[in-house]
């Protein structure tokens, strides 16, 4: 499935994005703005301070994701906080008026984040290149199965963030193989459990690794579950990427704020993941740095009782003892029945020239 020469990093504001760089932490607004301009202006300050990246909107309208139709099929069932509920009416009360996208991006430039959306139609995809100028595309995982789509992000030639949540292996590879023939080579997928909330059971974070290899692109997670473990033990495993939820408070009613981190979660997280990717480092062996000074804690051979010149040295007076100042413990049978070659007091490392 991999190509030779595609790229494990994308690009994004002239930021590389993949393994062996910072790993790009995105905030997802979704509908926490519950359509309050000010409110969204709010969530970029809040996300700002609490460590993100990035803020995602989502670039669509009830009338562009779906119709308004109240048979069976166009109601939510599943187990989602929505059951019940028409597409129509959900993505009525959820959506993020277009108009708000340039003057959000403004903002968002001005506090040194980067701001761009999932678009779910071609009109959405015109729409974020015409007039606010996105910096990356990024496909939800409902339209991964939505190549038309997919080919219209990669044509406008800026990479694309792929989430993956119920795609099978067959499904991602028709996927970036879309993207890659139509005109980008700078693609990155998110391991997603489209559940909301996500248990973490079915995260399965060990297909990280197996979606680089597969692809050869960088790999990050879009998690829905309720705390921050999960992203961290994602880049634990490699993920470069890490999108969640993020909303100013749970108190605040909206169809996605359960599963929203509110800002100290975040800044929490945000925090362990730059520990994590920090813990990481490279594949190393011996003493580090900060170990150089505890070397002389190892043990070694010392003369632990008065020995007199002649005297033989024995198990009663030789013992491997820390500090490290003595003979290495590996000659100790060399050491056993040698006699001393002048007096030696307790305490005294012992060392070849003590040796008759």
């Amino acid at each position: 499935m991999a190509e030779p020469g595609i790229g494990r990093f994308i690009e994004i504001n002239r930021r590389p994005v993949g393994p062996d760089h910072p790993v790009y932490i995105v905030a997802e607004m979704s509908a926490n703005h519950r359509q309050d301009f000010e409110q969204a202006v709010r969530i970029l300050h809040a996300a700002k301070r609490a460590g993100a990246d990035a803020v995602k909107l989502q670039t669509y309208t009830p009338d562009t994701l779906t119709v308004q139709a109240s048979q069976e099929h166009f109601r939510i069932t599943g187990g989602t906080p929505w059951d019940g509920r028409t597409l129509h009416e959900l993505y009525g009360e959820a959506y993020t008026p277009w108009e708000w996208h340039p003057r959000l991006k403004a903002i968002a430039a001005d506090l040194r984040l980067d701001l761009f959306a999932t678009a779910f139609d071609i009109t959405a995809v015109d729409f974020l290149e015409e007039q606010v100028g996105v910096p990356v595309h990024k496909v939800s995982s409902f339209e991964i199965v939505d190549i038309p789509l997919i080919e219209r992000m990669a044509r406008t030639g800026k990479p694309l963030i792929i989430s993956t949540g119920m795609a099978t292996l067959a499904e991602i590879e028709e996927a970036v193989r879309a993207a890659r023939k139509s005109g980008t080579d700078q693609v990155a997928l998110l391991k997603c459990t489209s559940a909301y909330p996500a248990p973490p059971e079915e995260m399965h974070l060990r297909t990280i690794p197996h979606l680089g290899e597969s692809f050869s692109v960088p790999v990050g997670v879009s998690d829905h579950t309720l705390d921050i473990s999960v992203p961290v033990a994602a880049v634990a495993l490699g993920a470069c990427i890490v999108e969640k939820h993020f909303t100013l408070s749970r108190d605040i009613p909206g169809p996605d704020s359960a599963f929203s981190l509110e800002p100290h979660e975040f800044h929490a997280m945000v925090q362990a993941v730059r520990t994590v990717e920090k813990a990481i480092g490279e594949v190393r062996y011996g003493a580090s740095g900060s170990e150089t000074g505890s070397r002389v804690l190892r043990k070694s051979l010392f003369v632990v009782r008065d020995t007199r010149a002649g005297e033989r040295f024995t198990g009663t007076n030789v013992r491997s003892i820390r500090p490290g100042f003595g003979l290495h413990p590996r000659h100790l049978e060399e050491v056993l029945g040698r006699r001393a070659a002048r007096d030696v007091p307790a305490g005294t490392p012992l060392a070849w020239d003590l040796l008759d």
